[in-house]
Protein backbone atom coordinates (compact mmCIF):
# COMPACT_ATOMS: atom_id res chain seq x y z
CA UNK A 1 0.00 0.00 0.00
CA UNK A 2 2.85 2.57 0.50
CA UNK A 3 4.26 1.77 -2.44
CA UNK A 4 0.92 2.52 -4.58
CA UNK A 5 0.19 6.04 -2.51
CA UNK A 6 3.75 6.87 -2.84
CA UNK A 7 3.14 6.39 -6.39
CA UNK A 8 -0.17 8.77 -6.01
CA UNK A 9 2.57 11.40 -4.29
CA UNK A 10 5.02 11.26 -6.91
CA UNK A 11 2.96 11.21 -10.13
CA UNK A 12 -0.06 12.76 -8.66
CA UNK A 13 -2.36 10.14 -11.02
CA UNK A 14 -2.72 6.57 -10.53
CA UNK A 15 -4.93 4.29 -12.99
CA UNK A 16 -7.98 2.46 -12.52
CA UNK A 17 -6.64 -0.82 -11.36
CA UNK A 18 -4.46 0.96 -8.60
CA UNK A 19 -7.55 3.35 -7.48
CA UNK A 20 -9.67 0.19 -6.48
CA UNK A 21 -7.01 -1.85 -5.07
CA UNK A 22 -6.10 1.21 -2.83
CA UNK A 23 -9.93 1.85 -1.79
CA UNK A 24 -10.57 -1.82 -1.60
CA UNK A 25 -7.81 -2.48 0.82
CA UNK A 26 -6.83 0.28 3.14
CA UNK A 27 -6.71 0.06 6.94
CA UNK A 28 -5.94 2.42 9.51
CA UNK A 29 -2.40 2.33 9.38
CA UNK A 30 -2.26 3.07 5.60
CA UNK A 31 -4.59 5.57 5.65
CA UNK A 32 -2.41 7.46 8.64
CA UNK A 33 -0.02 7.64 6.21
CA UNK A 34 -2.16 8.26 3.15
CA UNK A 35 -3.59 11.52 4.71
CA UNK A 36 -0.06 12.36 6.13
CA UNK A 37 0.90 12.70 1.84
CA UNK A 38 -2.16 14.65 1.59
CA UNK A 39 -0.98 17.02 4.15
CA UNK A 40 2.10 17.46 2.91
CA UNK A 41 0.82 18.05 -0.68
CA UNK A 42 -1.40 20.68 0.64
CA UNK A 43 1.97 22.13 2.34
CA UNK A 44 3.60 22.32 -0.53
CA UNK A 45 0.91 23.97 -2.98
CA UNK A 46 -0.83 26.22 -0.14
CA UNK A 47 1.20 25.99 2.85
CA UNK A 48 -0.83 25.35 5.80
CA UNK A 49 -3.60 28.28 4.79
CA UNK A 50 -7.45 27.95 5.51
CA UNK A 51 -9.56 29.91 3.28
CA UNK A 52 -12.90 31.19 4.41
CA UNK A 53 -16.19 31.13 2.35
CA UNK A 54 -18.97 33.01 3.54
CA UNK A 55 -22.25 30.67 2.49
CA UNK A 56 -25.43 32.83 2.15
CA UNK A 57 -28.55 30.39 1.68
CA UNK A 58 -30.74 32.79 -0.27
CA UNK A 59 -33.67 30.37 -1.58
CA UNK A 60 -34.66 26.92 -0.57
CA UNK A 61 -37.37 26.35 -3.50
CA UNK A 62 -36.41 23.89 -5.83
CA UNK A 63 -37.92 22.55 -8.73
CA UNK A 64 -35.86 19.09 -8.84
CA UNK A 65 -36.75 16.27 -7.05
CA UNK A 66 -33.12 14.49 -5.83
CA UNK A 67 -34.11 11.53 -3.62
CA UNK A 68 -31.43 12.30 -1.00
CA UNK A 69 -32.85 16.01 -0.63
CA UNK A 70 -34.67 17.59 2.21
CA UNK A 71 -35.64 20.85 0.14
CA UNK A 72 -36.77 18.88 -3.11
CA UNK A 73 -39.61 20.22 -4.89
CA UNK A 74 -42.26 17.39 -3.78
CA UNK A 75 -41.20 17.74 0.25
CA UNK A 76 -43.72 19.22 1.28
CA UNK A 77 -43.01 19.34 5.13
CA UNK A 78 -40.23 22.02 3.66
CA UNK A 79 -41.04 25.63 5.03
CA UNK A 80 -39.76 27.60 2.15
CA UNK A 81 -38.15 31.11 2.00
CA UNK A 82 -36.48 33.52 -0.23
CA UNK A 83 -34.25 36.25 0.85
CA UNK A 84 -34.46 39.38 -0.72
CA UNK A 85 -31.81 41.69 -2.37
CA UNK A 86 -30.99 44.12 0.83
CA UNK A 87 -31.43 40.55 3.01
CA UNK A 88 -28.42 39.42 0.96
CA UNK A 89 -26.91 42.79 0.89
CA UNK A 90 -26.96 42.37 5.44
CA UNK A 91 -25.10 39.31 5.04
CA UNK A 92 -22.44 40.02 2.45
CA UNK A 93 -22.29 43.60 4.69
CA UNK A 94 -21.98 41.42 7.80
CA UNK A 95 -19.27 38.92 6.34
CA UNK A 96 -17.38 41.58 4.81
CA UNK A 97 -16.99 43.38 8.16
CA UNK A 98 -15.68 40.14 9.79
CA UNK A 99 -13.08 39.85 7.12
CA UNK A 100 -14.96 37.07 4.64
CA UNK A 101 -13.46 38.23 0.79
CA UNK A 102 -15.61 34.99 -0.56
CA UNK A 103 -19.25 34.53 -0.57
CA UNK A 104 -21.21 31.87 -2.11
CA UNK A 105 -24.29 32.17 -2.85
CA UNK A 106 -25.94 28.97 -2.66
CA UNK A 107 -29.89 27.72 -3.15
CA UNK A 108 -32.11 25.06 -4.67
CA UNK A 109 -33.23 25.59 -8.75
CA UNK A 110 -35.78 28.46 -8.19
CA UNK A 111 -37.07 29.58 -11.32
CA UNK A 112 -38.63 32.58 -9.57
CA UNK A 113 -34.83 33.98 -9.68
CA UNK A 114 -34.98 34.68 -13.60
CA UNK A 115 -31.46 35.70 -14.83
CA UNK A 116 -32.03 39.30 -14.54
CA UNK A 117 -32.89 39.05 -10.78
CA UNK A 118 -29.78 36.93 -10.82
CA UNK A 119 -27.46 39.73 -12.78
CA UNK A 120 -29.28 42.90 -10.31
CA UNK A 121 -27.69 40.53 -7.30
CA UNK A 122 -24.64 39.83 -9.02
CA UNK A 123 -23.70 43.65 -9.97
CA UNK A 124 -25.25 45.11 -6.55
CA UNK A 125 -22.62 42.69 -4.64
CA UNK A 126 -19.61 43.94 -6.61
CA UNK A 127 -20.62 47.07 -6.31
CA UNK A 128 -20.56 47.52 -2.87
CA UNK A 129 -18.19 44.89 -2.38
CA UNK A 130 -15.84 45.19 -5.39
CA UNK A 131 -12.67 43.12 -4.00
CA UNK A 132 -14.91 40.02 -2.98
CA UNK A 133 -14.95 36.90 -5.21
CA UNK A 134 -18.44 35.59 -5.69
CA UNK A 135 -19.30 32.36 -6.20
CA UNK A 136 -22.38 30.70 -7.08
CA UNK A 137 -24.19 27.35 -6.50
CA UNK A 138 -27.61 27.59 -8.35
CA UNK A 139 -27.50 24.13 -10.21
CA UNK A 140 -28.26 23.56 -14.13
CA UNK A 141 -28.11 26.28 -16.32
CA UNK A 142 -28.26 27.69 -20.09
CA UNK A 143 -24.46 28.48 -21.48
CA UNK A 144 -26.36 31.43 -22.06
CA UNK A 145 -27.33 32.42 -18.59
CA UNK A 146 -24.27 31.29 -17.26
CA UNK A 147 -22.35 33.31 -19.30
CA UNK A 148 -24.55 36.24 -17.84
CA UNK A 149 -23.21 35.45 -14.89
CA UNK A 150 -19.77 35.55 -14.99
CA UNK A 151 -20.00 38.92 -17.19
CA UNK A 152 -22.15 40.30 -14.00
CA UNK A 153 -18.97 39.35 -11.74
CA UNK A 154 -19.44 35.67 -10.78
CA UNK A 155 -16.00 34.33 -10.32
CA UNK A 156 -16.93 30.64 -9.16
CA UNK A 157 -19.77 28.51 -9.74
CA UNK A 158 -19.81 25.06 -7.48
CA UNK A 159 -21.70 22.34 -9.27
CA UNK A 160 -21.40 19.17 -7.34
CA UNK A 161 -21.36 16.10 -10.39
CA UNK A 162 -23.14 13.94 -7.47
CA UNK A 163 -21.97 10.57 -8.71
CA UNK A 164 -20.11 9.61 -12.09
CA UNK A 165 -22.26 6.36 -12.21
CA UNK A 166 -24.57 7.16 -14.80
CA UNK A 167 -26.57 4.59 -13.27
CA UNK A 168 -26.73 5.94 -9.80
CA UNK A 169 -26.85 9.45 -10.97
CA UNK A 170 -29.81 8.49 -12.46
CA UNK A 171 -31.54 6.64 -9.45
CA UNK A 172 -31.41 9.52 -7.69
CA UNK A 173 -32.36 12.42 -9.84
CA UNK A 174 -35.51 12.02 -11.27
CA UNK A 175 -35.49 13.62 -14.94
CA UNK A 176 -32.36 14.20 -15.00
CA UNK A 177 -29.05 13.41 -16.88
CA UNK A 178 -25.78 12.77 -16.05
CA UNK A 179 -24.53 14.05 -19.35
CA UNK A 180 -26.29 17.30 -18.86
CA UNK A 181 -24.42 17.81 -15.59
CA UNK A 182 -20.80 17.45 -16.85
CA UNK A 183 -22.17 19.55 -19.92
CA UNK A 184 -22.89 22.32 -17.36
CA UNK A 185 -19.47 21.99 -15.66
CA UNK A 186 -17.34 22.17 -19.22
CA UNK A 187 -19.58 25.14 -20.17
CA UNK A 188 -18.57 27.25 -16.95
CA UNK A 189 -14.81 25.80 -17.50
CA UNK A 190 -15.35 27.28 -21.44
CA UNK A 191 -16.66 30.85 -20.17
CA UNK A 192 -14.05 30.97 -17.80
CA UNK A 193 -15.25 30.30 -14.16
CA UNK A 194 -13.10 28.75 -10.97
CA UNK A 195 -15.15 25.32 -11.30
CA UNK A 196 -16.28 22.98 -8.56
CA UNK A 197 -17.40 19.79 -9.19
CA UNK A 198 -17.66 16.93 -6.25
CA UNK A 199 -20.05 14.29 -4.95
CA UNK A 200 -21.72 12.29 -2.05
CA UNK A 201 -19.72 9.91 -0.03
CA UNK A 202 -21.91 6.69 1.23
CA UNK A 203 -25.01 7.39 -0.98
CA UNK A 204 -26.90 3.83 -0.57
CA UNK A 205 -26.04 1.37 -3.34
CA UNK A 206 -22.85 3.48 -3.98
CA UNK A 207 -19.49 1.45 -4.12
CA UNK A 208 -15.94 1.62 -4.23
CA UNK A 209 -15.68 1.46 -8.35
CA UNK A 210 -18.25 4.04 -8.39
CA UNK A 211 -15.94 6.05 -5.88
CA UNK A 212 -13.22 5.12 -8.84
CA UNK A 213 -15.29 6.64 -11.45
CA UNK A 214 -15.76 10.15 -9.57
CA UNK A 215 -12.07 10.37 -8.94
CA UNK A 216 -11.11 9.20 -13.24
CA UNK A 217 -13.68 11.95 -14.06
CA UNK A 218 -12.58 14.71 -11.88
CA UNK A 219 -8.79 14.05 -12.83
CA UNK A 220 -9.92 15.05 -16.56
CA UNK A 221 -12.12 17.72 -15.80
CA UNK A 222 -9.76 19.14 -13.66
CA UNK A 223 -11.67 21.74 -11.82
CA UNK A 224 -10.49 24.46 -9.80
CA UNK A 225 -12.61 22.99 -6.85
CA UNK A 226 -13.82 19.69 -5.63
CA UNK A 227 -16.52 19.66 -2.66
CA UNK A 228 -17.08 15.87 -0.99
CA UNK A 229 -18.45 15.38 1.82
CA UNK A 230 -20.39 12.04 3.43
CA UNK A 231 -23.89 11.46 2.53
CA UNK A 232 -26.43 12.53 5.38
CA UNK A 233 -29.94 11.24 5.13
CA UNK A 234 -33.14 13.35 5.80
CA UNK A 235 -36.50 12.55 7.51
CA UNK A 236 -38.45 13.35 4.28
CA UNK A 237 -36.93 11.50 2.27
CA UNK A 238 -36.83 7.62 0.71
CA UNK A 239 -33.58 7.37 2.31
CA UNK A 240 -34.75 8.38 6.31
CA UNK A 241 -33.27 5.15 7.70
CA UNK A 242 -30.41 5.01 5.86
CA UNK A 243 -26.42 5.15 7.34
CA UNK A 244 -24.20 8.30 6.91
CA UNK A 245 -21.16 8.23 4.80
CA UNK A 246 -18.52 7.33 7.59
CA UNK A 247 -15.69 9.96 8.39
CA UNK A 248 -13.04 7.34 7.34
CA UNK A 249 -14.00 6.74 3.87
CA UNK A 250 -14.56 10.78 3.49
CA UNK A 251 -11.15 10.86 4.77
CA UNK A 252 -9.70 9.01 2.20
CA UNK A 253 -11.24 10.59 -0.80
CA UNK A 254 -10.35 13.89 0.46
CA UNK A 255 -6.73 12.68 1.06
CA UNK A 256 -6.57 11.09 -3.00
CA UNK A 257 -8.07 13.89 -4.63
CA UNK A 258 -5.66 16.54 -2.84
CA UNK A 259 -2.97 14.19 -4.48
CA UNK A 260 -4.65 13.96 -7.78
CA UNK A 261 -5.60 17.23 -7.98
CA UNK A 262 -2.20 19.14 -6.06
CA UNK A 263 -3.66 23.02 -6.49
CA UNK A 264 -7.61 22.33 -5.83
CA UNK A 265 -9.40 24.64 -3.57
CA UNK A 266 -10.55 21.45 -1.14
CA UNK A 267 -13.63 22.08 1.49
CA UNK A 268 -13.37 21.01 4.96
CA UNK A 269 -17.57 20.50 4.43
CA UNK A 270 -20.60 21.34 7.16
CA UNK A 271 -21.46 17.75 6.67
CA UNK A 272 -18.54 16.27 7.49
CA UNK A 273 -18.48 18.07 10.71
CA UNK A 274 -22.01 17.20 11.56
CA UNK A 275 -21.37 13.36 11.49
CA UNK A 276 -18.14 13.70 14.25
CA UNK A 277 -17.40 16.64 16.05
CA UNK A 278 -13.70 16.90 15.01
CA UNK A 279 -14.54 15.74 11.42
CA UNK A 280 -13.75 19.48 9.54
CA UNK A 281 -10.18 19.06 11.52
CA UNK A 282 -9.63 15.71 9.83
CA UNK A 283 -10.42 16.70 6.71
CA UNK A 284 -8.48 19.55 6.82
CA UNK A 285 -5.66 17.49 7.97
CA UNK A 286 -6.23 15.18 4.80
CA UNK A 287 -5.44 17.93 2.54
CA UNK A 288 -8.51 19.98 2.57
CA UNK A 289 -7.83 24.24 2.46
CA UNK A 290 -11.28 25.69 2.77
CA UNK A 291 -14.10 26.03 5.46
CA UNK A 292 -17.43 27.31 4.70
CA UNK A 293 -19.32 29.46 7.78
CA UNK A 294 -22.82 30.23 7.61
CA UNK A 295 -23.50 34.36 6.75
CA UNK A 296 -27.59 33.51 5.96
CA UNK A 297 -30.00 35.14 8.35
CA UNK A 298 -30.56 32.99 11.56
CA UNK A 299 -34.36 32.96 10.87
CA UNK A 300 -33.88 30.59 7.45
CA UNK A 301 -30.84 28.28 8.70
CA UNK A 302 -33.18 25.73 10.26
CA UNK A 303 -35.01 25.52 6.83
CA UNK A 304 -31.82 25.10 4.59
CA UNK A 305 -31.68 21.40 5.69
CA UNK A 306 -30.64 19.19 2.88
CA UNK A 307 -29.98 16.96 5.60
CA UNK A 308 -30.73 15.92 9.19
CA UNK A 309 -28.31 17.15 11.96
CA UNK A 310 -27.24 20.24 10.31
CA UNK A 311 -24.69 22.08 12.66
CA UNK A 312 -24.10 25.80 13.25
CA UNK A 313 -28.03 26.42 12.57
CA UNK A 314 -28.40 29.08 15.71
CA UNK A 315 -24.95 30.65 15.58
CA UNK A 316 -24.90 33.93 14.60
CA UNK A 317 -22.21 34.99 12.24
CA UNK A 318 -19.51 36.35 14.48
CA UNK A 319 -19.94 33.40 16.70
CA UNK A 320 -19.84 31.09 14.47
CA UNK A 321 -16.34 33.41 12.35
CA UNK A 322 -14.91 33.11 16.31
CA UNK A 323 -15.49 29.55 16.51
CA UNK A 324 -14.05 28.44 13.43
CA UNK A 325 -11.09 30.62 13.65
CA UNK A 326 -10.71 28.90 16.84
CA UNK A 327 -10.88 25.58 15.32
CA UNK A 328 -8.68 25.96 12.66
CA UNK A 329 -5.67 27.73 15.23
CA UNK A 330 -6.05 25.00 17.02
CA UNK A 331 -5.48 22.47 14.43
CA UNK A 332 -2.39 23.69 13.68
CA UNK A 333 -3.58 25.69 10.60
CA UNK A 334 -3.79 29.64 10.47
CA UNK A 335 -6.47 31.62 8.64
CA UNK A 336 -6.24 33.25 5.32
CA UNK A 337 -8.75 36.12 4.96
CA UNK A 338 -7.97 36.99 1.01
CA UNK A 339 -10.31 36.17 -1.74
CA UNK A 340 -8.18 32.44 -1.74
CA UNK A 341 -8.43 31.97 -5.63
CA UNK A 342 -7.13 28.19 -7.24
CA UNK A 343 -3.64 28.78 -7.83
CA UNK A 344 -3.90 28.05 -11.47
CA UNK A 345 -6.52 30.65 -12.65
CA UNK A 346 -6.78 34.06 -13.24
CA UNK A 347 -9.84 35.99 -14.81
CA UNK A 348 -9.92 37.03 -18.38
Amino acid sequence: MKEIIDELYEKNDLDEHRLLYLLNNIDEKSREYLTSKAHEKRLKHYGNKVYLRGIIEFTNYCKNNCLYCGIRGENKNAERYRLSLEDILDCCNSGYRLGYRTFVLQGGEDPYYTDDKLVELLKAIKTNFPDCAITLSIGEKSYDSYKKYYEAGADRYLLRHETASKKLYQRLHPNMELENRVQCLRNLKEIGYQVGAGFMVGIPGQTNEDFVEDLVFLKELQPHMVGLGPFIPHKDTIFKDEKSGTVETTVTLLAIVRMLLPDVLLPSTTALGTISPMGREKGLKAGGNVVMPNLSPTTVREKYMLYDNKICTGDEAAECRKCIENRIVSAGFSLDLSRGDNNLWSRK
